[in-house]
């Protein structure tokens, strides 16, 4: 009897040293690292919040001046902060149900991405800018410039905004945040057509510290279509829906809450303003460009986190603060066709603990400026070239078979109804960097509903476009930090 204990007692020792080779395609989804918990219904349950929310942020007769002191930007506080907060809770509930706003959402996103693109293929080929110029302008009308689109897209697609201040006396606005563009603007009166905002518009004729640009100044002979008229300088910026604004090209004085306020920022003063510009006075553009506010404070960083689009809770947009040390940090690097976007060093992706077949040269620029992944706060969706696409979609539906399938919306292909259930466990989707690093991204910030009944698709989209971009969904709750000193970006969970 001892004699057969021993020889079980030795089979099973020698079974249980086979078990991880034998099984671990199936135990991969029961560690930690490999899969994660979706919670269904408190998903679920913001949908049905985000609708019923009414726009709660200070309304004009709350605004007063803001009295702050001047600064160069060498000299800004070391390190500021701004309140940053998701579109909805300026825009207020204004769909009749979740499904149809996930599907206004998609179709911003969709233009916002083609006009990335034709941004991208402008640069690319090389556009000569004096063909983009018209001089000495009597009338400047929209249909006066030619010009390729020079942002994202429309500020409808813009999905996060802060308080600033413009002018001296400072007076507040909620702007759209958009790393994206370049131009700062915002609307201004005298108005031909400007759009319906929060705030009151801005009157140039009552700021001491505004002054137009000459046509011959760096800041004019930076933009992309400019025209003049008197020696001034006129700008505009056309986005990717038919979106545009208009106006005279000036300098003013920002203000950052209790940080201080710097002179001689140029910014647009639109005086003709089209498109679904939600609310919001205008836009800072925190683009790699000269004309971005990072550029033109001279900020060595500057970081945000994104809340969650369907909460009312907000963060905030950081500049000059260290990166958290937990950060998974990779390079960031420009396009040598294309100073706006910032690209980031990405090796590969996994999902479920399994590295994806995608070729590195995917996400990488080639000689002619084309290709590569860049980080978006205003694009949505991330978008993947379409092999890299289907092998994340590919492997995710493989190690999901236990969920049930349902139709596509929109651009999603790959749905899901767990209308009945609670919560679900899904393989983890991660982004690969250099040297073994990775970041795995929460699974509410890749298989999120799409209406209140309990359909949840995989928020990423295939395209054919060269350009990949990882977009503010997959950002959600994660801080994002762009060292520009040191030419690194870095990813923090948790950290809003």
């Amino acid at each position: 009897m001892a004699d057969k204990f021993f020889i079980f007692c030795i089979f099973a020792a020698f079974a249980l040293s086979l078990s991880p080779f034998v099984f671990s395609r199936e135990l991969s989804l029961d560690t930690d690292s490999h899969s994660s918990v979706l919670d269904v219904s408190g998903s679920i349950r913001k949908t049905l919040d985000v609708l019923s929310l009414k726009s709660s942020v200070s309304k004009p007769s709350d605004q007063g001046d803001e009295k702050t002191t001047s600064f160069s930007p060498s000299s800004l506080a070391s390190s500021f902060s701004l309140e940053l907060h998701p579109r909805e809770l300026l825009h207020g509930g204004s769909h009749k149900d979740y499904r149809a706003l996930m599907l206004s959402r998609l179709a911003r996103d969709s233009a916002r991405v083609k006009a990335i693109n034709t941004k991208l293929q402008f640069a690319v080929t090389g556009t000569d800018k004096s063909d983009l110029v018209p001089m000495d302008t009597e009338m400047l009308h929209p249909q006066d410039f030619s010009t390729p689109v020079t942002s994202g897209t429309s500020q409808g697609s813009g999905e996060y905004f802060l308080r600033v201040g413009i002018g001296r006396p400072s007076k507040m606005f909620y702007m759209v945040i958009d790393t994206g563009s370049d131009v700062n603007w915002l609307q201004c009166k005298p108005c031909d057509d400007c759009y319906q905002q929060v705030d009151p518009i801005f009157d140039p004729a009552a700021s001491s510290s505004f002054s137009r640009l000459g046509c011959q100044t760096p800041q004019c002979r930076n933009l992309d279509a400019f025209a003049c008229r008197n020696d001034s300088c006129l700008y505009q910026v056309s986005y990717g829906d038919g979106s545009y604004t208009v106006g005279d090209f000036a300098t003013e004085t920002v203000s950052f809450g209790n940080s201080g306020s710097v002179d001689n920022v140029a910014i647009g003063c639109g005086h003709d303003n089209e498109g679904l510009f939600v609310g919001a006075a205008g836009l800072i553009g925190l683009g790699g460009g000269p004309l971005s506010l990072t550029s033109q404070i001279k900020a060595s960083s500057f970081s945000y986190c994104l809340v969650n689009r369907d909460s009312v809770d907000s963060s905030t947009l950081e500049f000059n603060s260290a990166r958290p040390s937990d950060a998974v940090t990779a390079p960031i690097f420009k396009n040598s066709k294309v100073d706006t976007f910032y690209y980031v060093g990405i090796t590969g992706m996994s999902v479920g603990g399994e590295k994806l077949a995608i070729p590195p040269s995917i996400f990488e620029v080639d000689g002619s400026g084309k290709g590569g992944i860049i980080v978006d706060c205003g694009t949505a969706v991330t978008r993947l070239q379409t092999q890299a696409y289907n092998a994340l979609r590919d492997t995710f539906v493989n190690l999901t078979k236990d969920l049930p399938s349902t139709s596509g919306f929109a651009l999603f292909d790959t749905c899901y109804n767990l209308s009945s259930r609670t919560s679900v466990r899904v393989p983890t989707v991660a982004f690969l960097f250099d040297g073994g690093k990775s970041l795995a991204l929460p699974p509410s910030n890749y298989l999120i509903p799409v209406d209140s009944a309990g359909t949840f698709c995989l928020a990423f989209a295939p395209t054919t476009a060269s350009l990949s971009i990882i977009g503010n969904v997959q950002q959600q709750g994660t801080r994002v930090t762009y060292d520009l000193a040191n030419s690194q970006v870095s990813f923090s969970s948790h950290k809003c």
